[in-house]
């Protein structure tokens, strides 16, 4: 609700209090732009946040179906410029093999050697699945189911701790909105329906405790920093190459996904046919 809205419709009761000879506190016009503030951001944050469960799912099936298929590329690149300096012993031949071949060599540090196999809480389940030989579970869909998207807005919503100043009832909101971000990337309804019976059991949520007119200048001013800071995540999320290539399909992802695998499979063909008539002297 807009301050004009309010003032047409819940000013009622300020009218009416101005009539009677008492003038509307000056803290209300703050408390109800802070409440307006306050809701503004929270769908903010959920829209990023969703934008951002959308984009690592994709990412993640990206590189688990395409990856193997970008690596028989390279791959093949690599032996067609080995069997082409081979043939020709150009120095120039042999130097574009050496670095084709050194491309595929792994680099010994640590951070490349654990992007994408774990994160603050342990191995991710792919790399256990890898590392125990057990077969690899295939990554969630790029989108969560539509009850999953219902339950997270909802539950965002209610237990958001933007809503209140009271530090304990804060960590136990941020606390609780980490469970949920965790189901919904999962995309586990299930377990969304138990936290939403779990929120729905708890403590009632604290009211706002009245605030000084410079505390609620305060507030905003952090609303405000808060949303300068989502936007830039915002931002580097649609700058992003996943993006990009989620805008090109955002209705059929996976659709996109196999049209670009068919492509792969295409130059692949062509490389081991390149390759083969290069071994076979033809």
């Amino acid at each position: 609700m807009t301050t004009r809205e309010a003032e047409q419709g819940d000013g009622g009761g300020v009218d009416q209090a101005a009539s009677e000879g008492g003038a509307a506190r000056p803290e209300e016009r703050l408390e109800q732009a802070v409440r307006s503030a306050e809701q503004a951001l929270i769908e903010y944050e959920i829209a990023v946040e969703t934008f951002r469960v959308e984009i690592e799912n994709f990412s993640r099936l990206h590189e688990q179906r395409l990856g193997p298929l970008y690596a028989r590329i390279e791959e093949l690149d690599a032996q067609i410029a080995e069997a082409r300096a081979a043939r020709s012993g150009d120095p120039e031949d042999l130097r574009r093999a050496q670095e084709a071949r050194a491309r595929l060599q792994p680099i010994p540090a640590v951070e490349h050697l654990m992007h994408g196999w774990m994160d603050g809480n342990g191995l991710f389940p792919e790399a256990v699945a890898m590392l125990t030989d057990q077969p690899v579970r295939p990554p969630q869909r790029v989108r969560p189911s539509e009850e999953a998207r219902r339950l997270y807005r909802e539950l965002a919503r209610k237990a958001h701790p933007d809503l209140v100043q009271d530090e304990a009832e804060r960590r136990r909101r941020e606390d609780f909105l980490t469970r949920v971000n965790a189901a919904y990337a999962r995309g586990d309804t299930d377990e969304l329906r138990r936290l939403a019976e779990e929120w729905a059991a708890g403590p009632a949520p604290a009211k706002p405790r009245p605030s000084r007119s410079e505390e609620l200048y305060a507030r905003l001013e952090w609303l405000s920093e808060r949303k300068e800071m989502l936007t830039l995540v915002a931002k580097q999320l649609e700058d992003s190459a996943i993006a990009a290539m989620l805008r090109l399909a955002p209705d059929d992802p996976d659709g996109l996904l196999d049209e670009i695998a068919g492509k792969l499979h295409q130059d692949i063909a062509e490389r081991e046919a390149q390759l083969a008539a290069l071994l076979g002297g033809g």
